[in-house]
């Protein structure tokens, strides 16, 4: 944990394919400029695919969240979804955009840094398909956007709220995969934990290591590296974990403890039985996102180029349903004030 990890990064993403410039199948060829001039016609007719992250849907989580946006724009726009999930290997991710592209599906939306490699190889095939990948910045390719956040801004927020909240002086992180982009959350969650306790103890591990992605899928594991950091004397552990974050959960209840969700409000997500050990989330607007940038694609709108969220763009938050920060929110909301006025810089590395 030591440091990893949208809701206008998706505006990105969708904004990006113009859903009416985009419509065509991804043969190469560009889309008429007519089209795009009927944002009705082309948001009913266009068709956009979706290649999940580790666990697709029902994860709780970030999958849940686009699909959410996703469920939003077909009951209002009308828009066409085709939605895939990896296998738990992940091995077909090369697979699952090649077939999205070659039935026509256009803009590509791949979600989560994992689709990188497999997206510089399939891209360059469909030059006339929009890619979107989102937390990537790393595929540089004409046809490809780039969305990405700045999580360690939010993990920032709830690590100063773990601190503050803190009786024993020792917190914990479970993250899925040590990449990049997984580190920038232990490394602000622990630089605003130290933002309020210079001398907090902060436990950290990931569950797997590349090119072993099944740390997002294991709640089992999650859920024995979270008894671990419990029984050694931490009151709140922090998962970056996608699907296995459910295992921190039960370790938190198990153990009379608290956790903090991420990428939505988990509070809402889990279910009665778990709910109340959920102290707070680092949160993206993922659902709000991937529904107005389809509204603006389909308004012939697109943004192209790098896409990148924090808490001045409103991309990242903290949850505070259930009351439990209402004490301290004061003390947060200072914190977020000094970092969108660039007086906090926020480390995306461990420092």
């Amino acid at each position: 944990m030591l440091r990893p990890s949208a809701a206008r990064l998706l505006t990105a993403c969708l904004v990006i394919c113009s859903l009416a410039a985009c419509s065509t199948a991804g043969n190469g060829t560009a889309a008429s400029p007519a089209a795009a001039k009927d944002g009705a016609a082309a948001s009913s007719s266009a068709t956009v695919g979706v290649a999940y992250s580790r666990g697709g849907r029902g994860d709780k989580s970030f999958n849940d969240s686009v699909g959410a946006g996703l469920d939003r724009a077909k009951a209002e726009l009308g828009v066409k979804v085709k939605e895939l999930s990896p296998n738990a290997a992940g091995s077909d991710l090369e697979e699952i955009l090649r077939l999205l592209a070659e039935t026509g599906h256009n803009p590509v939306l791949a979600v989560g840094f994992f689709y990188a490699q497999p997206l510089t190889k399939v891209a360059p095939s469909f030059p006339g398909t929009q890619f979107v990948i989102v937390d990537d910045t790393s595929v540089k390719l004409p046809n490809v956007t780039n969305v990405s956040f700045r999580e360690e801004e939010a993990s920032y927020l709830v690590g100063a709220a773990a601190a503050l909240k803190s009786t024993t002086g020792r917190l914990g992180f479970v993250g899925g995969v040590q990449t990049p982009p997984q580190e920038s959350f232990i490394a602000g969650y622990a630089a605003g934990a130290r933002k309020i306790n210079p001398k907090i103890d902060i436990s950290s591990v990931f569950l797997s290591q590349p090119p072993d992605f099944s740390g997002f899928s294991s709640p089992d594991k999650a859920q024995e590296a979270a008894r671990g950091m419990y029984d050694a004397g931490a009151d709140i552990v922090y998962h970056a974990a996608g699907a296995s974050g459910l295992g921190v959960f039960q370790a938190a209840k198990a153990a009379g403890k608290k956790a903090i969700g991420v990428d939505v409000d988990q509070r809402e997500t889990v279910g009665a039985e778990l709910a109340d050990v959920i102290l707070t989330s680092a949160t993206k607007e993922l659902d709000v996102a991937v529904f107005n940038t389809i509204q603006e694609a389909a308004a012939g709108k697109p943004v192209y180029g790098v896409r990148e969220f924090g808490l001045k763009e409103k991309g990242v938050s903290y949850a505070t349903s259930g009351g439990g920060l209402g004490d301290i929110e004061p003390r947060l909301e200072k914190l977020r004030e000094e970092i969108v006025a660039g007086r906090i810089d926020v480390p995306s590395t461990l420092q």
